[in-house]
């Protein structure tokens, strides 16, 4: 899991996720028409993403084909984020924007 949240934690392979979301199997020169980065420095990700087996390759002729694995960020969400209900969330949500609103606002209310 280590691997899979290291793998997350940076916005620009969580964007290369979101890609592969939209339109799965994409090449290498696809996605770097989307982002604004460097041809090695997206494969470098790539690579990150690889080895979390978020993103997994399929070789078709002489082209590289990228799409999502789906499984890890499930894993993810069966381990922790499933056990909160969406009502206890939300009740902590409104909490906090209470708490964290400008006492003179609430004097208005």
């Amino acid at each position: 899991m280590d691997v899979v949240f290291k793998a997350l934690s940076d916005p620009s392979r969580r964007q290369l996720l979101d890609l592969l979301y939209t339109h799965n199997g994409q090449t290498l020169g696809e996605l770097c028409e989307h982002l604004a980065m460097t041809r090695q420095a997206v494969s470098k990700h790539l690579a990150v993403l690889e080895a979390a087996n978020l993103v997994v390759t399929l070789w078709q002729g002489r082209e590289k084909l990228h799409y999502l694995n789906p499984a890890p960020i499930q894993e993810i969400y069966d381990r922790w984020l499933s056990k909160y209900n969406r009502q206890q969330l939300d009740a902590l949500s409104q909490l906090k924007r209470n708490l964290e609103r400008n006492p003179q606002e609430t004097d208005h209310e």
